[in-house]
């Protein structure tokens, strides 16, 4: 359960939608189907003018229907945001945020007890908490000015699921002409909600990034995991 984006510092916003088969999401595995170890888009937002600050968001179950109900994350479920920042490809920092009775618990950026898929809270790197959003949303920032939000979100993938499938699976009598135009479209997971995770820090908490692109320009590489507790 993986998600994968680089951040390139300088560059713009970094916003990529995965492939889009229930609301923004193919889902990743049976086992994870349904529940918030499935991990539906990440987005990291590099700083704007008059801002040091990074935005990460995490975006999982993403098959959530407000006229139902708004979503749960489970408690046994750690979200991990890595940051590579030597280029290596291998995680130097994490930021964590884990669910109990309501609130959502973030701890780090801090080095993580072990690189790779597996890992364990990082209790001693309290970052802070904020209460579970419902129908309004709650964000706590702490004293260190890192804002925190954990809750429902209207899911962002905007996706004409059914001209998709006539372009794919044309009618040998109709054939489609192709994707519509944007005013022609429809949006058709307009009102789905995904549960999101978002961290906003300033970069002198994450730490300064050695990696350089290939035009010279420094990179933070960064991707999501979940873990569920064994």
């Amino acid at each position: 359960m993986k998600k994968t984006r680089k951040l390139l510092v300088g560059l713009g916003v970094i916003a990529i939608a995965g492939l889009a088969l229930v609301a923004a999401d193919h889902i990743d595995a049976p086992s994870s189907a349904g529940t918030s170890a499935d991990i539906a888009d990440f987005f990291a937002f590099e700083p704007s003018e008059g801002s040091d600050n990074t935005v990460f968001v995490v975006d999982v179950q993403s098959n959530v229907l407000p006229d139902l109900a708004y979503g749960t994350f489970d408690e046994d479920v750690l979200t991990e945001i890595n940051v590579d920042l030597d280029g290596d490809l291998v995680e130097d920092v994490v930021i964590q945020a884990i669910p109990r009775n309501g609130r959502m618990y973030f701890f780090g950026p801090a080095a993580p007890s072990q690189t790779g898929l597996n890992g364990t809270v990082l209790v001693d790197a309290p970052l802070g908490d904020v209460e579970i959003s419902g129908t309004t949303a709650i964000v706590e920032t702490t004293p260190e000015g890192v804002s925190l939000f954990a809750g429902p979100r209207q899911d962002p993938f905007f996706f004409d699921f059914f001209q998709f499938n006539a372009v794919i699976n044309p009618d040998v009598n109709s054939a489609p002409r192709g994707f519509s135009t944007p005013e022609e479209a429809e949006d058709t997971f307009d009102g789905a909600n995904t549960m999101s995770i978002v961290v906003e820090i300033p970069n002198s908490l994450l730490g300064s990034p050695t990696a350089t692109n290939a035009l010279g320009l420094t990179v933070y590489k960064t991707w999501v995991t979940t873990n569920r507790k064994q």
